[in-house]
């Protein structure tokens, strides 16, 4: 019984520690994620990045829609249950690694969030700076509430969809 009780206390432990640093884990709808990737065109043309990819659901439907998937989650226990449930997907990769301090793979067309208000400052400048990077433009496909500071291009349902372009170098 004392091993159990170490076990529930420390995944407790885990999960209180990543909601101070992070969201808070809130798994993901698949009908819901399936028809925003539907109204949006997710396609094999995309390479997805999930920021605080939690179990992975948005990541193994994105490959199931023939996109490349990257999920970034700091939560060892979400990280192992989303890697156990994507084996043998070859378009599926989870890092564990904090989503704002790494750059974005080159291959990166849209980022999958789910929007916390706290953070829409810290994420556009996040997204704005890569844009720059990687002179492309990007998407951001947010679940939950919309961007106060930024006009989305398009919603639907609960989700928003934003695009960051490259700004010129003032060095040009």
């Amino acid at each position: 019984m004392s091993m159990l009780f170490a076990i529930v206390f420390v995944v407790v432990i885990l999960f209180g520690i990543v909601s101070f640093s992070g969201a808070p884990y809130v798994p993901s709808h698949r009908k819901y994620v399936k028809r925003a990737f539907d109204h949006f065109n997710i396609g094999s043309g995309d390479t997805l990045v999930d920021v605080g990819s939690g179990d992975g659901v948005v990541l193994r439907i994105a490959s199931r829609y023939g996109a490349r998937a990257v999920g970034y989650e700091i939560n060892p226990v979400l990280v192992g249950i989303s890697r156990l449930l994507s084996i043998g997907d070859e378009r599926v990769r989870v890092l564990m690694l904090n989503f704002w301090h790494v750059q974005l793979p080159e291959a990166t067309t849209i980022v999958y969030a789910f929007s916390v208000s706290r953070d829409e400052k810290k994420l556009t400048r996040l997204l704005q700076r890569e844009a720059n990077r990687l002179q492309k433009p990007l998407k951001l496909l947010c679940y939950g509430s919309p961007f106060r500071r930024m006009p989305a291009d398009s919603t639907y349902e609960a989700y928003s969809l934003y695009t960051f372009r490259p700004l010129q170098s003032k060095k040009a």
